[in-house]
């Protein structure tokens, strides 16, 4: 594959990029002892895109062969050829970091769809006959890998495999006033093969228990006080924090469509306690939760250090706007599909940890919050953000008190960030979400615990 695809870009004296793709999947559902999904699906094609004079043509087919390469550049040629037709001219030639050369060693693992549903059953048994006070439970099993084979013009070859599993467990029970209280979470899993990270579906049984011990204490729990609160906000919260709230402001895209990062680069935008970086494929010293080793454009990856000690420092950039910053890229161009076209997208994006014990963060709090899961959030351009909390505790005299009900927080992300004053020694990461721009991305977001002051909701 390498040299037919090499082969067919030998014509090009302009940046151009074929990227042939696999994307596998297995996922299990099961509800309440039903099983309601039980799939299994293959995608797999070659995408071409060509630069001309400032802009892109784009082309993709759902076949990899020679001639489907040979096609889908010149389709994408022509596209590109046509869209310069009333387009600004002169913009030059992209200026590139090079080639780029990286080759996966590990092979592809595929696993039977009978496994992943005995073994989702097996968890599912578990909780029914442990738990029968819940009122409705779901576990649902993923396994999946995107393998992408990519070529430049340049010369940049890189041959990637990235596979991610994990299941989520979700309970939910009715309380003493009739209303349905609920909690989620993500057990085991990350990146790697099912085999990687599951063998007995009993390890799994206590973090199942821990989640039904905490949903117990949310039944009998509390709405929050509404207005300013100073909170602890665990690391899981200040992963969303440092992806929803911050790292779309600073992808270069939105940056030049006029984000809050635009006029703050070189300025103080947090307290000096916080550093923020993108990683690419190693993090505080371990290899990060979903690696990047080289970008859809042919990009070597390497960290972009957005904040370092509460100053904005940098943005994410893909190899056309670099050009308007003159800036080195950092390999942040990445698709999801074949058929995608490469965006500005974050990898591994999370808050560096500070000193902080979370057991001395939690006793410095004489009236305040410990807010310990979310599920989901937004945020704007702005950076004004709002998240669901669906787990959390009161502070009260330095000790944790009764558990809360879901509420929400909110506020603008900079401003929140400058009222950080403790950041625990450790950091965490979410290694299950899927970012939605446009594409969907899988991405990792994590960081330590921190205390500051932010807008709670009550009842």
């Amino acid at each position: 594959m390498r040299e037919y695809m090499k082969k067919a870009l030998n014509s090009f004296d302009t940046h151009a990029e074929l990227r042939s793709q696999v994307s596998r999947t297995r996922r299990v559902s099961i509800v309440s002892g039903s099983l309601v999904g039980n799939s299994s699906s293959v995608s797999k094609g070659i995408g071409a895109r060509v630069y001309n004079d400032g802009v892109w043509g784009f082309a993709s087919k759902s076949t990899c062969d020679e001639k489907s390469a040979l096609e889908v550049l010149s389709s994408a040629k022509e596209n590109a050829a046509l869209l310069s037709k009333g387009c600004p001219k002169n913009k030059g030639a992209l200026v590139t970091a090079g080639a780029a050369e990286y080759t996966e060693k590990r092979p592809y693992q595929d696993v039977p769809q009978k496994t992943l549903v005995e073994f989702s059953k097996e968890v599912d048994s578990y909780i029914e006959k442990t738990y029968p006070d819940l009122t409705s439970r779901h576990v649902g099993l993923s396994t999946g890998c995107i393998e992408k084979t990519l070529t430049t013009t340049e010369g940049s070859f890189a041959y990637q495999l990235f596979p991610r599993t994990y299941m989520i467990v979700s309970m939910s029970a009715e309380t003493s006033d009739g209303s349905t209280v609920e909690l989620f979470d993500v057990i085991g899993g990350g990146e790697g093969y099912f085999s990687d990270h599951y063998s007995d579906p009993a390890l799994t049984f206590p973090a199942v228990d821990s989640l039904y011990s905490e949903l117990m204490a949310k039944k009998e729990g509390i709405f929050p006080d509404a207005g300013e609160a100073l909170c602890i906000i665990d690391s899981s919260i200040a992963g969303m924090v440092a992806h929803e709230a911050v790292g779309h402001t600073v992808e270069a895209d939105l940056v030049l469509a006029g984000s809050v990062a635009a006029t703050n680069l070189g300025k103080e935008v947090a307290s000096p306690l916080i550093s923020l970086t993108d990683f690419a494929h190693t993090a505080f010293g371990k290899r990060a939760p979903l690696p990047v080793y080289v970008d859809d454009e042919g990009t070597l990856c390497q960290d972009a250090v957005i904040i370092k000690d509460g100053v904005l420092k940098s943005y994410m950039n893909n190899l056309e706007s670099v050009q308007h910053f003159g800036v080195s890229p950092n390999g942040n161009a990445r698709a999801y599909a074949f058929s995608d076209e490469p965006l500005i997208r974050m990898r591994n994006t999370a808050i560096h940890p500070g000193k902080d014990k979370l057991e001395d963060m939690i006793a410095s709090v004489d009236k305040g919050y410990y807010l310990t899961r979310t599920q989901n959030g937004q945020a704007d351009t702005t950076g004004e953000f709002m998240f669901g909390i669906t787990m959390g505790y009161e502070i009260v005299n330095g000790k944790l008190g009764r558990a809360l009900r879901d509420t929400t927080i909110s506020g603008v992300a900079f401003n929140m960030l400058k009222t950080v004053d403790m950041l625990s020694d450790s950091v965490s990461w979410d290694f299950a979400g899927y970012c939605g721009k446009k594409q969907p991305m899988a991405v990792s977001m994590g960081g330590p615990s921190i205390r500051c002051k932010v807008n709670i909701g009550g009842r």
